[in-house]
């Protein structure tokens, strides 16, 4: 579930489609399996890997960023569980300063927003596996 690696982060930040709001930044973009290890890639099939960027910025508390990272992380992995998608997608998530203005519950609604803005929810993740198939089965491939 979690995407390691600075050449991974750097492909995001160069190919990845942006998402904003108010107190985070959301990208998104298709798996390049060539830049991961190939320990990562055997330990975790999952379709979407994600990695949650917080800066010293948003707290200077070591203690108040692992918190934010380990509630987004079990929002995401909860979300997540079940979804078996056939193309793997990478998210990078990075919480602005101001996102310490907002409740925890805010910031977890906030990202639930940005990610039916990108499309990664359950239902149009089956949706997009449902199209997909309509494709292929349409070509005859």
């Amino acid at each position: 579930m979690r995407l390691k690696g600075h050449k991974c982060f750097d492909f995001i930040y160069k190919k990845g489609t942006r998402f904003y709001s108010s107190s985070m930044v959301l990208r998104v973009t298709k798996a390049n399996k060539k830049l991961q290890s190939k320990k990562i890639n055997s330990e975790v099939n999952s379709s979407i890997k994600i990695a949650i960027s917080i800066s010293n910025k948003v707290s200077k508390k070591s203690v108040i960023r692992n918190q934010l990272r380990r509630l987004f992380h079990h929002h995401l992995s909860t979300t997540f569980s079940k979804v078996n998608n056939e193309h793997e997608i990478w998210v990078f998530i990075s919480l602005k300063p101001s996102c310490m203005q907002n409740s925890s519950s805010n910031l977890l609604k906030e990202c639930d927003k940005l990610l039916n803005k990108a499309g990664l929810t359950k239902w149009q993740l089956a949706q997009m596996k449902i199209f997909f198939t309509k494709v292929v089965l349409h070509r005859g491939i």
